[in-house]
């Protein structure tokens, strides 16, 4: 048995060989069948690299949903229970909640975060501000120009600079078109929907410095 082939054998994931009539192929990006022998060695290396990154990126995948489904029942359980208990549900009117332990030394946090889209308003916004800048000319600050310039910004998926748009908000200029495009701003803001987020802390003790437990969990 061939070198390659034996060690491949062993490993916990496909590793692209294909063999047919006795001979080893790998398939191409076009979907042909490569002899084994006449794919170079660093395509082969890589190949496999690849596979074995993918193959445990896979299982953390799983393994990070179903812990994110596990987390996501045993909090709405207690908070059923807690309900059912006292007769009002825990957490805020948003359906943020912090859950610690009795020795205050771990706790996990769930926050709910609205999901934010922008209307046709945005575009009667940005007219309205473009005049501003365009009549003030040399006296407009040039970091106002660039957070407008990056406020208005779309991405490759359409989606404007929502946090630079809040920080234009926050901009305080008593323009009269200015105010109202701020107010255009202001009225193309729809909440679409929301998303939970768990967040998960611990500590030596209970007067010690929260450290992050380090996972990304959202539940859309």
């Amino acid at each position: 048995m061939e070198p390659q082939a034996e060690y491949s054998a062993q490993l916990p994931y496909p590793d692209g060989i294909i063999e047919i009539g006795g001979k080893k192929y790998m398939t191409d990006a076009k979907g042909a069948l490569m002899p084994l022998a006449l794919v170079e060695v660093a395509e082969k290396l890589e190949d496999e690299m690849v596979r074995k990154i993918i193959h445990y990126a896979k299982d953390l995948s799983d393994r990070v949903t179903r812990f994110k489904g596990h987390t996501y029942d045993d909090i709405c359980s207690l908070q059923a229970l807690l309900e059912q208990e006292y007769g009002a549900p825990a957490g805020g009117k948003k359906g943020n909640i912090t859950f610690t332990s009795y020795d205050s030394t771990m706790k996990v946090q769930v926050k709910v975060a609205n999901v934010l889209e922008f209307g046709s308003r945005l575009q009667v916004a940005k007219k309205l501000v473009d005049a501003c800048l365009s009549e003030w000319a040399e006296d407009s600050r040039d970091e106002i120009r660039a957070i407008v310039n990056r406020a208005f910004q779309v991405d490759s998926e359409g989606a404007v600079n929502r946090s630079e748009l809040f920080m234009l908000l926050r901009v305080a200029i008593e323009d009269e078109r200015w105010q109202r495009a701020m107010d255009a701003i202001r009225d193309s803001i729809r909440v679409v929907g929301s998303k939970t987020y768990f967040h998960f802390f611990e500590r030596e003790h209970s007067d010690g410095e929260w450290t992050p437990i380090s996972i990304s969990l959202a539940r859309a």
